[in-house]
């Protein structure tokens, strides 16, 4: 991509760039696949006269889809022989992403995972049309249906997440505190204090990928999920330590061994009680926990 400045192409899509890196990640559930999307919308883009378009964000948005939309497909069948759970790239978000409630639900490592349970045209319409607002008439131009058809399709993605999204958001303030309360838990291996802080049908998800252990299926329950930790830690060859951090925009432990990354453990709370754990430790997903990645939905 070009770095000249005066390039009326290329300001027009960094201007933007934040934004279509959420539409691709949001539609993905992976960093690296959104940048992938990114680098051949580009492409398509400076192709283009820019001076012809009459609305490049939703020119650029189109494009992003379009390239996003293929890329599902075939993701989805990498997915299917993929080893134990699959969770989405954790991504470090800057603070204000928590004080955000949309932006942070829609990124949330909970709602991204139901995203999955959708086909890639259900997806991508429940993305463009309940997260970014995009009208009827333009998401039929970026999936190629008719606005008859992307309406029936938004309706039926609507009602299937819906059913499946967390019941209530917990304020950035409240994530932090129960957060707070569990790390204590964690690192002192304490199970007692971590029945407290767990709700009693709290589920553990882990992604090794093959390459880091991890439970191959979801362990649900408190007393299930503190045995785990409490256990986990104790047999531990050297000094675990966790630091706060915001994560899909919201409350997330960075967990480390003897000063090493060992993963992203994001964490899910309502009614002031841990509800979902996502322990990212595959180490192909960690990268973008190094630095802040912007996000927006305008």
């Amino acid at each position: 991509m070009s770095d000249d400045a005066a390039d009326p192409a290329t300001e027009a899509f960094l201007a933007h760039r934040a934004l279509l890196f959420t539409v691709a990640y949001e539609m993905l559930g992976s960093a690296a696949d959104a940048e992938d999307v990114l680098q051949e919308s580009w492409l398509r883009w400076a192709a283009v006269d820019p001076g012809q378009v009459r609305d490049q964000r939703a020119y650029l948005v189109r494009i992003t889809t379009r390239q996003a939309l293929n890329r599902l497909r075939t993701v989805k069948r990498r997915r299917e022989a993929y080893v134990g759970s699959w969770l989405p790239e954790p991504l470090l978000t800057v603070p204000d992403v928590a004080e955000d409630a949309e932006l942070a639900e829609s990124v949330s490592m909970a709602l991204m995972l139901v995203l999955e349970t959708l086909s890639p045209a259900e997806r991508a319409v429940f993305v463009l049309r309940e997260v970014f607002d995009v009208g009827y008439g333009e998401i039929a131009a970026a999936v190629g249906k008719s606005p008859s058809a992307v309406r029936q399709i938004a309706h039926r993605a609507r009602r299937h997440v819906d059913a499946r999204r967390p019941r209530r958001v917990a304020s950035s303030e409240e994530g932090r505190a129960v957060l707070e309360s569990f790390r204590r838990a964690v690192e002192t291996g304490d199970p007692q204090a971590l029945l407290e802080v767990l709700a009693p049908d709290v589920v553990l998800m882990s992604d090794g990928g093959g390459v880091r252990h991890a439970a191959l299926r979801p362990v649900t329950g408190a007393e299930r999920v503190a045995r785990m930790f409490a256990g986990g830690i104790g047999r531990l060859e050297g000094t675990l330590t966790t630091e706060p951090a915001v994560v899909n925009g919201g409350a997330a432990l960075l967990v480390s061994l003897d000063g090493e990354i060992d993963g992203v453990l994001a964490v899910r709370v309502e009614d002031a009680r841990v509800t979902g754990l996502y322990y990212v430790r595959n180490p192909e997903k960690l990268s973008h926990i190094a630095s802040e990645t912007p996000l927006t939905l305008r």
